[in-house]
C-alpha cells in the first residue's frame, strides 16, 4: 500500500448505532482507484475478514487520542 492519503474518509464516530452497513455502503460506492480512510473508536478486527474477502487491502493504526484509523484500498 501506497502512502498517499485517502481520497474520501467515512467517520464512524458519528453514526448513530453499528456501523456496518455504513461501511459496507461506502465501499460499494468507492472506485476502484480510490482510498478510503476509516476512523473508528475501536479497532474494527471483524472488518478485516470482510475487506479480504472483498479483495481490499488495509492498513490499521491506532493514533494517541484512541482512535483507529484504517486505510483501506482494492489490491
Amino acid at each position: 500500500m501506497t502512502s498517499s492519503p485517502a481520497d474520501r474518509t467515512l467517520d464512524v464516530r458519528e453514526i448513530d448505532g453499528p456501523p456496518f452497513d455504513d461501511i459496507v455502503a461506502t465501499l460499494d460506492e468507492l472506485p476502484d482507484e480510490e482510498r478510503l480512510e476509516l476512523i473508528a473508536p475501536f479497532e474494527p478486527a471483524p472488518l478485516y475478514g470482510v475487506l479480504d474477502g472483498r479483495g481490499f487491502d488495509h492498513e490499521s493504526e491506532k493514533r494517541d487520542d484512541g482512535t483507529w484509523h484504517v486505510l483501506i484500498e482494492y489490491e
